[in-house]
This record gives C-alpha cells, structure tokens and sequence, in this order.
C-alpha cells in the first residue's frame, strides 16, 4: 500500500489547503474522521490537519478503508483524462467539426460540464482546438499546393469562404502569404538590454511573433525569410518596453498581444504553459495530460523548443517529474533566474 511515506506531505498539504487543481490525480486526501477520501481541489471544509492522511492513489486509499467523496469524485479524475484523451483523437481524426453534444456523448459526459472539463485539460474548447487543427492543415497544405483553393479543400474546408471566416485570421497572415513563407508581411524588431542580456522582440501588427535572447535582425529573416523585416522605432517602443518589464519581473500579467502558430498540440502546451500561475511550475508529464495527450512527455519538450516568444509563453515553467530544471533554449542559468525571480525555489 502507497501511502505518505512517498508523498511530499508539505506540499500536498498545500496543495489541499488551497485546492491545487493541478494536483488532482497526483494524490488523494483521505480524512479519518468521516472514513472518505477527496481529491487536492475538493470544494468541502477542509478537516483539521492531524485527521489527514495521503494515499498515492484511490485504489491506496481504498484498501485503507476509506470511500470515495460524493463531491469531488476522486475516482473520476482518471476517467476524466481518458475522456479528453479520447475526444481529441475523435477531433484530429474528423473531418468536419463535430458538435458538441455528439462529442460528449462519445465519451460518456453530459455536454456543458464536458465543456469544462475539455478547457480546463488542454486551455481551449473543443471547438477552437479543431479550429486549431483546421489551420494547421491549411497551413501545410499551402506549403505542398500550387492553389490556395486547392489546399483549403484539402484542409477540409467545404468551400474557400469557411476558411476565411476564420482560419485566415488566426494564421495572422494571407493565405498566400503563409504559402509564400511570409511575403508580404512585416515584422518590426528591436533589441533592448535587459538584465539577463540582449534580448530580441519583434511583433507584427497582430502581436509578438519573437521574443529571443541573444538573437539579431539576421536570426529573425531566418525565422521569416519572405517578411519584410524593418527596424521597429517608436510603433514597437511601447510593446518592447512591456516585454522587458515581463523579463525583469515574470511575476506581473502584462497580458501582451502574440502572433504565433504551430501545430494543435504545440498551441496547446503553450495555451497550458501561459495558464501556469506565477511562482508554480509543471512537469513535462503534466503538461503533456493538460495538452490532451497524457503519453506526449517528449513532444511537449519539443513544443517547449518551439516556443518563439521567451517569458512571454512562459516555457521555463517546465520541468522534469523529479523536480529537475531540464532544458532551456537560452540557457538554464537562465530559466534559474526567471524562476527564483517568481519565488520557485
């Protein structure tokens, strides 16, 4: 039986005085005065901490004698994973847009509630994460076809008006544009002194779309061969200076504009990377389980390394399971400094 003798008990107490969602499935919280266990972010009044005990997992629990809490519903944590995991295999499989209502049923949840528990796990609505996919599609399709119109129908797309009600605008650019490799769009650059070194921030109109350290203008026409890349003056002066405030001081909310793509999964890891509170990180597994994809861990250190805006997507909020830094592209000594200035020791 797996009980507090492997359990950070500091920690998972925390973890259940302040309803850590993140830590749901992690551990349970059984209570000896009522006889039931509850997952970290159960709603109910919490019990004194000397009538608590920590079990690894529910089935732990259960063998000690204790039953599952009407409330939280620990046991349906799991369940809950598997459902998401299913839903976006359903999702990347389809070739339309599958309505809500169908998709939860599908997986065996009522449809608002399955809502919730889809954004809650990947950072998105499971209508914006096939959004997400559709682009993706569209965006390598532009780079195999000769017609635009021809890779909107092979993204799926029923006719080129359905793209552009709303695929076209979250590319950040035409659609001829992305096939072309970014002709015709403009990129403003700046580089600007901060205290962990020279730090690279260039922003179309629509927001950030890299934020580098120890990068120059020549780095950035690689990223954007076709882009006009100009010098960004006193129209990126504003938007720089709140990037350099995010480096001083990752711990403040600038809210900043960006204009990044990848692929689903890769938007996911950062919509779940830009959810981790301040002075909190994540481990690659638990991202990957955020993401809809429990058995990605690699892929989400690759969509880490992907990642072109630095603090701003905040990727050195990931760590290994052991607690362990793992890598950094700029530099773990780097990733250090950010993370202690958030209070994460």
């Amino acid at each position: 039986m797996t009980t507090e003798t492997s359990i950070d008990i500091d920690a998972a107490w925390t973890a259940f005085e302040t309803r850590d969602r993140a830590q749901d499935g992690r551990f349970v919280v059984a209570v000896r005065t009522t006889g039931i266990y509850c997952k970290p972010s159960c709603p109910a009044r919490h019990p004194r901490r000397e009538n608590v005990a920590f079990y690894r997992d529910p089935a732990a629990a259960r063998e000690a004698g204790f039953r599952a809490c009407l409330r939280c519903k620990p046991d349906e944590v799991g369940r809950d994973r598997v459902a998401v995991a299913n839903a976006v295999a359903l999702l990347e499989a389809a070739e339309e847009a599958i309505p809500l209502d169908e998709l939860a049923a599908e997986v065996g949840y009522a449809p608002h509630h399955f809502h919730r528990l889809f954004k809650r796990a990947t950072g998105v609505t499971p209508a914006a994460y096939f959004r997400g996919l559709r682009a993706t599609r569209v965006a390598e399709a532009l780079k195999q076809e000769a017609s635009v119109t021809n890779a909107i129908y092979e993204a799926g797309y029923s006719a080129p008006s359905r793209f552009y009600e709303g695929g076209a605008k979250r590319l950040g650019m035409t659609p001829s544009a992305w096939r072309q490799g970014g002709a015709g769009a403009t990129v403003r650059w700046a580089i600007a002194d901060t205290s962990l070194g020279k730090l690279l921030i260039a922003a179309t109109d629509k927001g950030l779309c890299r934020v580098a350290f120890d990068e120059d203008a020549i780095d950035l026409a690689r990223h954007f061969p076709k882009a006009e890349i100009v010098p960004g003056g006193a129209a990126l002066a504003e938007l720089a200076a709140r990037v350099v405030a995010k480096v001083e001081s990752p711990e403040r909310d600038q809210n900043l504009p960006i204009d990044v793509q990848g692929t689903a999964f890769q938007e996911a890891v950062w919509q779940a990377l830009r959810a981790i509170p301040a002075g909190e990180t994540r481990s690659y597994a638990e991202l990957a389980a955020l993401a809809g994809s429990p058995k990605a861990v690699r892929a989400v250190g690759s969509a880490c390394g992907a990642n072109h805006i630095a603090v701003v997507i905040p990727c050195h909020r990931a760590q290994r399971s052991d607690g362990s830094l793992g890598g950094y592209a700029y530099g773990v000594d780097r990733k250090a400094v950010l993370l202690n200035r958030e209070g994460v020791k």
